[in-house]
């Protein structure tokens, strides 16, 4: 991977009766790592980790603990880092972790397993260059998760993507939103946002059972309400809709992701949203409060 880069791999999921939310981020030349900017991000390999974020009752975890070189593995099919490691055996994907939340710790231990339901076959350019892409892996897919910390275990729909880029994502953009839901038969995802130049890009995608993707036309634009650190959150649905934030799974300075209940299309679904301020993830307060709650390990 070139210097400056970054790539990550993104798997949501929710369980069956909505109690329960999942995110898992898998990162190369760690997007949001204050020691990767520090450093000039001269080397992406020596800046990885994997995010865990569990939500639900008596189950909340996060945990984000970068690594260097000499405690990263990875190819095709596998990429490890330090204790935890994502593999791929062609029908699953087997993620296990084994991590230290911060800054209060706690283990986070579990394997969780997804086997995708459809995959996207298209990458899609967010800036006319090419510099950052993104790619729709597995629109839909089924999670098993078992965690022995927390002590929790439960299976529901899922979501794959990934992004890759060539230069710092705050170089690329001031801000996005992205949201996808599973509607009865498709997935529905939508992506905007302001690049840093100023210039809006906007997708709206049907994914079908085959995994062939269509262009939408964009609903209509719908305000959420602020987080708590009052990073503006913006979606899109049906006209007359009021879309709803059901619960907030990560409320951070300079974002935030959220489960929602919203209409597109005329179907009635339950969207996973986040919403990127990168204008404050640039701001030296939020610099300094970084390394809390993602710090770096040698082991």
């Amino acid at each position: 991977m070139d210097a400056r880069g970054y790539a990550w791999w993104y798997i949501d999921a929710t369980s069956g009766d909505g109690r329960y939310g999942l995110t898992i981020i898998a990162f190369v030349g760690s997007v949001f790592s204050p020691y990767y900017k520090i450093t000039g991000r001269g080397d992406p390999e020596n800046h990885c980790a994997i995010n865990v974020a569990l939500n639900g009752p008596r189950s909340n975890a996060w945990a984000m603990t970068e690594r260097g070189r000499g405690k990263v593995s990875r190819g095709a099919d596998h990429f490890a880092v330090g204790p935890s490691s994502v593999h791929w055996d062609g029908d699953c994907l087997t993620i296990d972790v084994d991590e230290i939340s911060a800054p209060l710790p706690y283990r986070v231990k579990g394997r969780v397993r997804v086997y995708p339901e459809l995959i996207g076959t298209t990458a899609f350019q967010l800036d006319p260059a090419g510099r950052h892409r993104w790619h729709p892996v597995a629109p839909r897919a089924r999670v098993e998760v078992e965690m022995a910390h927390p002590g929790v275990s439960w299976s529901g729909d899922g979501y794959v993507d990934s992004n890759f880029g060539e230069e710092p994502l705050e170089a690329g953009f001031a801000d996005w939103h992205w949201s996808r839901a599973h509607l009865n038969r498709d997935v529905a995802v939508l992506y905007e946002g302001v690049r840093r130049d100023g210039t809006p890009f906007d997708l709206a995608l049907r994914f079908d059972r085959q995994g062939r993707w269509h262009d939408m036309p964009q609903p209509p634009s719908a305000p959420l309400p602020r987080t708590g650190w009052l990073v503006e959150r913006l979606t899109r649905a049906d006209k007359g809709f009021a879309p709803k934030v059901a619960g907030t799974w990560i409320d951070a300075p300079f974002y935030a992701r959220s489960a929602i209940d919203t209409r597109l299309w005329g179907e009635d679904a339950r969207a996973i949203h986040e919403s990127l301020s990168l204008n404050r993830f640039r701001s030296p307060i939020v610099q300094s409060m970084l390394p809390y709650r993602m710090p770096r390990s040698i082991f």
